[in-house]
């Protein structure tokens, strides 16, 4: 299928051994289209979690207008406001690895329950 094609081009990763497949990473070479098609799903996807408020205040990582560095700034002021009130400060942070190997069914699961139009991430 043609909106799917892509060349693939693998990039060493900074100090990493050659001989093994994992120290690359893939860099996809897509058609215009399919950019240009991704951008207005995007789009569309974007202001459907924002009207029906979906999204947390607390998610600033791909938003518009915010960025990580705004939610680290929560964070530092956070973490202020405890010390001020002598109060233990705890935090969790994850990085989630691999997002190619994604669990599919859980994930329309929950573009489903999250009232996704379907016409966004069906073919």
């Amino acid at each position: 299928m043609f909106w799917k094609t892509a060349v693939v081009i693998p990039i060493l990763k900074p100090d990493k051994n050659s001989a093994l497949a994992e120290s690359y990473r893939p860099i996809s070479l897509l058609p215009v289209l399919s950019k240009l098609a991704e951008k207005v799903i995007l789009a569309r996807l974007n202001d459907h979690l924002e009207r029906e408020n979906i999204l947390i205040p607390e998610q600033h990582g791909f938003r518009p207008r915010l960025s990580t560095s705004h939610q680290l700034l929560r964070v530092v002021e956070f973490i202020k406001e405890g010390n001020n009130k002598d109060e233990c400060t705890a935090a969790v942070f994850l990085d989630i690895q691999k997002p190619d190997r994604v669990w599919h069914t859980g994930l329309l699961f929950k573009l489903i329950t999250y009232k996704i139009p379907p016409l966004l991430f069906t073919c």
